[in-house]
């Protein structure tokens, strides 16, 4: 007996030298000296530091190849920015043609780097590649698929346009086009079959690889939302002329020379009704992008690699979601055609088309701000069960979405600050307050919301009516499990092992008759004897199927308030996007803050409140399918 316990000590020490790193013969040397208690917490922290120090520095390489990838990326982006402000400024020294060169050098860049990668994944086919299954969602990237198609129709009307003028332009802004359209075909390719990729190899050239890709989208965006705002102050300042409130000599952005085609006006206009979409198509790539950069290196937890699909389509009980979704985008589509021809003749009938933008959208965000707080409502009465596992995209999700919203909340509190400071008094002053201040609450709650959907667990319909039901057979059974229970289990052992999926068919049919289950099943030497219950004992079965329907009910709420807020902020996006800016046509701001600062703010929010909007419809989807 006392050799098998020297051998078991033995086992144990040879144990702790495995997993901690101790040297055996010194613990044995110490063994039975007085100094033991006092020196083993000293010994565990040591080892426990010299683990803690093995880990950061394997995690160092990673750690400093992001630091350097991210510094390279945002000094790209920073030396397109000093373009783009000397572009701005219709200077001599600095012209659109370099902008132009210096992005499309950014784009072929990005060309070689893609194929180089795509040719180093085609060879390695025996090797199975890790995958990030919450990476890049199919409906995101088809939707992707569709901004892109806008685009490549936005490149055809720049070549058009530019083979019209090219006698008078530089080769840059004729090749630019060019290099954009295969630059969007090949992209939209690389997010199709490689954007779940977990990198492994080459990790710090494909860092930088990978963060050049984000960056250069970034400019992109940048580049078009400059140009998308330039094109809505110039349109801003014509009104104003015609008003009679400033004097405003158009300056004309067209070459300097004649058109060789008859269409070139066509795919001038038309091209400013494409910008949009290609805005949102940068900015949404380059998120995707973001998310490809963080996982390289990364280990996959294990169960990431067995999610079970769930299917997209939950149609069933969606009605007044979509219903009054529908009726809020007719709504806004229409206030958005008369104000643009309102806003535009008198001053009368411009004072109106403000005031009404105003209460259409106090209705809408009141509406949004409502269905934000009862989903909020329902998560707090139950306790969903949360999902704490890493994922990079959702936590990039919340904080794009809280960055984003800063935009909307610069020009929210600006025009609170303008409201109550200016000395005019328009019909619309203090609507245009309550806009404000509804437009800070709305957004707040909408974010609670949408972070809250996205941090639930994921789980079948059937699995959460079965978690359902049984909470509801506890609660229901809970006084009388003393005396009576559904199994009636005899063991040998105090410590219980789980049924084992064996099932009381008593209960599942729900006969009134006593289903035989007597007998005996032997399994690791326990032994469990079911014995009948009566149905005067089970747990009332109204009662659960009660609780599962109040389950399905709730699900149909979330839902129909996901799509509710899909088609709302898609409305609410429609109406920036395609012109409807009261910010600059209200007056107040300007009075209080000036021309030149508020057209700042204005330029530096209304893109972010652009791609707020986008954002949160992608994500409103996206708790749509995870509810």
């Amino acid at each position: 007996m006392k050799d098998s316990l020297r051998d078991l000590n033995i086992t144990e020490l040879s144990t702790m030298e495995e997993d901690s790193g101790l040297d055996i013969m010194y613990l044995n040397k110490h063994r039975h000296s007085s100094s033991t208690s006092s020196s083993a917490p000293e010994r565990e922290n040591d080892g426990f530091n010299k683990r803690k120090l093995r880990i950061t520095m394997q995690d160092y390489p990673r750690k400093s190849g992001q630091i350097l990838s991210g510094q390279y990326g945002i000094n790209l982006l920073l030396l397109g920015f000093a373009f783009m402000l000397g572009v701005s400024y219709h200077g001599h020294s600095i012209k659109e043609k370099h902008l132009v060169s210096y992005i499309t050098t950014l784009m072929l860049m990005q060309l070689l780097w893609m194929l180089w990668y795509i040719v180093r994944k085609d060879r390695q086919k025996h090797a199975l590649p890790e995958k990030d299954a919450h990476a890049g969602t199919s409906w995101l990237r088809g939707g992707l698929t569709i901004l892109a198609m806008l685009s490549l129709i936005m490149d055809a009307f720049r070549i058009g346009k530019y083979v019209g003028y090219k006698a008078c332009l530089s080769s840059a802004l004729v090749v630019y086009p060019v290099v954009h359209a295969i630059h969007t075909i090949s992209q939209v390719y690389f997010l199709w079959f490689h954007i779940k990729d977990v990198i492994k190899t080459f990790e710090t050239f494909e860092r930088f690889g990978v963060i050049h890709a984000v960056f250069t989208n970034l400019l992109l965006w940048c580049s078009g939302a400059m140009t998308e705002s330039q094109n809505v102050l110039d349109a801003h300042k014509k009104r104003l002329s015609a008003l009679g409130f400033m004097n405003y000599t158009y300056e004309s952005h067209e070459p300097y020379c004649n058109c060789t085609t008859k269409a070139c006006s066509m795919f001038s206009n038309s091209l400013y009704y494409l910008y949009p979409f290609n805005i949102e198509y940068h900015i949404i790539v380059s998120a995707m992008l973001f998310v490809m950069w963080k996982n390289i290196g990364r280990t996959i937890e294990h169960h990431q690699h067995h999610i079970k699909k769930k299917p997209v389509a939950k149609t069933a009980g969606l009605v007044a979601g979509p219903i009054l979704g529908f009726v809020a985008l007719a709504g806004t589509i229409g206030v958005l055609v008369v104000y643009l021809i309102q806003v535009e003749a008198t001053l009368e009938t411009r004072t109106w088309a403000i005031h009404m933008f105003y209460q259409h959208g106090i209705v809408l965000m009141g509406s949004m701000f409502i269905a934000s707080t009862l989903g909020l409502i329902i998560y707090r009465t139950d306790s969903w069960p949360q999902d704490s596992s890493k994922n990079p995209s959702r936590q990039l999700d919340k904080e794009l979405l809280c960055g984003s919203a800063i935009g909307s909340w610069i020009m929210s509190w600006c025009g609170v600050v303008a409201a109550v400071a200016s000395h005019s008094e328009p019909s619309y002053r203090w609507t245009n307050l309550a806009y404000s201040l509804l437009l800070v609450l709305e957004k707040y709650f909408q974010n609670l919301f949408i972070v809250e959907s996205l941090y639930l667990k994921q789980e079948d319909e059937e699995e959460g009516s079965a978690r359902e039901v049984e909470e509801g057979v506890e609660r229901s059974g809970e006084a009388g499990m003393s005396s009576s229970r559904i199994f009636s289990v005899t063991s040998s052992s105090t410590q219980v092992p789980p049924y084992d999926g064996i099932i009381n068919q008593a209960f599942v049919t729900q006969e009134k008759m006593c289903i035989s289950l007597d007998g005996s099943q032997v399994k690791n030497s326990h032994l469990y004897q079911y014995q009948c219950q009566t149905p005067q004992d089970s747990p009332p079965l109204p009662a659960v199927s009660r609780t599962a329907a109040a389950l399905n009910r709730k699900r149909q709420i979330l839902r129909n308030i996901a799509v509710f807020l899909v088609l709302c902020n898609s409305a609410l996006w429609l109406l920036p996007a395609f012109g409807c800016r009261p910010q600059y046509d209200n007056g107040l701001e300007q009075e209080t803050f000036g021309f030149a600062i508020w057209t700042m703010v204005l330029n530096f929010a209304m893109p972010l409140n652009l791609f707020y909007r986008m954002h949160s419809v992608a994500s409103l989807f996206e708790v749509f399918c995870h509810v």
